[in-house]
């Protein structure tokens, strides 16, 4: 990560900490008078293929022992997905807390999303080539490839059918992508890539 890059990245998570503290704050209390706890869900992802954090979420699915809970999301998990989980999901307000990782230096705001370590263990070259660039919030793969994975996925009725279908069809096209990414990262790329998220979360605009 270039300093430059980093500087954007620890700007605009401090001044979005600010903006967003007080309606996190409310979101927090609506979440905690509805859902109730935990309002949070913390799982391991891989910095670079052999370095875990801790990322950061709001719980958006009924909670289940760790053991069942690992993997992508498939049909297979979308009865726990509850009607709050739902709403934050569609506007991706549940990545709110990942501001934290970013100020930590985990993520940036910008870049390849962060695998679990079983993929990175299962495809330890692949992501050695995507993880040289700092897993991120978005990115080219999250634009081009989200809606099309969330759709193969959702057709997917069983923990193995989803992991199948994620390993075969999902990790190599969005690695392409993100392999593209940093053929051609630059700051001005990551501006114009954050400005068409925006435009997808709130607008719905297809990318």
């Amino acid at each position: 990560m270039t300093p430059a890059k980093r500087l954007f990245d620890l700007g605009g998570a401090l001044l979005l900490a600010l903006l967003l503290a007080v309606p996190f704050g409310l979101l927090l209390l609506w979440l905690l008078l509805r859902e109730g706890r935990p309002l949070f869900y913390c799982s391991e992802r891989m910095r670079s293929p052999d370095q875990p954090f801790t990322l950061w979420k709001l719980r958006s699915m009924t909670p289940v022992a760790e053991a069942a809970n690992t993997g992508v999301s498939g049909a297979d998990k979308s009865g726990r997905i509850t009607p709050s989980g739902a709403w934050l999901r569609r506007f991706r307000l549940d990545e709110i807390p990942q501001i934290w990782n970013v100020l930590r230096g985990d993520m940036s705001f910008v870049g390849p999303r962060p695998p679990q370590r079983r993929y990175t263990e299962r495809f330890p070259h692949l992501y050695a080539e995507v993880l040289r660039a700092r897993p991120g919030l978005t990115g080219l793969a999250t634009l081009r490839f989200h809606r099309h994975e969330a759709r193969l996925l959702a057709q997917c009725h069983s923990a193995a059918e989803t992991e199948a279908v994620y390993i075969r069809r999902c990790i190599p096209r969005k690695a392409r992508l993100d392999l593209i990414y940093l053929r051609h990262r630059s700051l001005c790329f990551d501006l114009w890539l954050l400005a068409q998220t925006l435009r997808v979360v709130l607008f719905r605009i297809k990318p």
